[in-house]
């Protein structure tokens, strides 16, 4: 991988991470155009830019992760704080068995083609237009984020490691299917993936920086340029997405990523 494929890339995934529209998904499409295709690595370096766009939203989301941390640690008595602190490590026990006991068949997924890539975003485009409608019959209404909410959400985050199907997209979906208001759940969507994903990163940095495969595939240089490129490009896109996320309608996201979804699987078979 040369140092402009890792920038190229990077910037992809900066841009995707915070819309519903699968930035893995992307990243698999632009390996692919790029023809820079690692086998296993292709996985490690989704991670460590991943980390990059997670580090982005400590940035921009630093005021309430502040605040979360001060109302858990600094008082004994529970709080509001520590109860959506609660939830999140709830969310996260799905997600933390996969990586856990499914790491290698996870991995297996990455860098065989994009015909997966696409069927996951035609799913990804159901999903989100299936929320979308089922929300306005609920006329917009709906509640915070409850326990059951954050586990049925935390399994849907665990199915979203597949590539083409959005995280957030599938997080924010299946929050909404269960009720959450749209505001609620795009918040907890965030924030639900940071330490997930930083214990990922911090695992494959190690094996980065001891060097062996991981970093002969990739190169130490293209890491680190693909690592700023989406930090940067990250904390752009979580300012000014978040917003776009919590309230424009998702049906534009799900016609895109049916569009490039078909678009995927059909130039699988061309």
């Amino acid at each position: 991988m040369s140092w402009f494929e890792a920038l190229i890339l990077g910037i992809v995934q900066g841009l995707t991470e915070f819309l519903p529209v699968s930035s893995s998904g992307h990243l698999e499409i632009g390996q692919e155009l790029l023809d820079t295709s690692l086998g296993e690595a292709n996985l490690t370096f989704a991670v460590i830019v991943h980390a990059a766009t997670v580090l982005s939203t400590l940035v921009i989301l630093w005021y309430e992760v502040v605040r979360l941390f001060k109302g858990t640690f600094t008082t004994l008595k529970w709080n509001v704080e520590k109860d959506y602190v609660a939830k999140i490590l709830v969310s996260m026990i799905p997600v933390f068995i996969v990586g856990i006991f499914f790491k290698d068949q996870v991995e297996q997924f990455f860098g065989h083609g994009l015909l997966l890539v696409g069927i996951c975003l035609l799913v990804t485009a159901a999903l989100l237009a299936f929320s979308e409608w089922l929300q306005k019959r609920r006329n917009g209404a709906g509640h915070e984020v409850g326990y059951k909410d954050a586990i049925i959400i935390g399994i849907a985050q665990a199915c979203a490691v597949l590539p083409g199907l959005s995280r957030s997209g599938t997080t924010i979906a299946t929050g909404l299917l269960c009720g959450v208001r749209k505001e609620s759940v795009a918040q907890f969507s965030f924030l639900m993936v940071l330490i997930p994903i930083m214990g990922e990163a911090l695992l494959d940095m190690i094996k980065i920086f001891q060097g062996g495969e991981v970093i002969e595939e990739i190169g130490m240089a293209p890491a680190v340029i693909g690592f700023i490129a989406a930090f940067v490009t990250g904390c752009f896109a979580c300012r000014f997405m978040i917003e776009i996320v919590r309230r424009q309608r998702l049906v534009w996201f799900a016609l895109y990523c049916a569009i490039v979804g078909s678009i995927t699987i059909i130039s699988h078979f061309c």
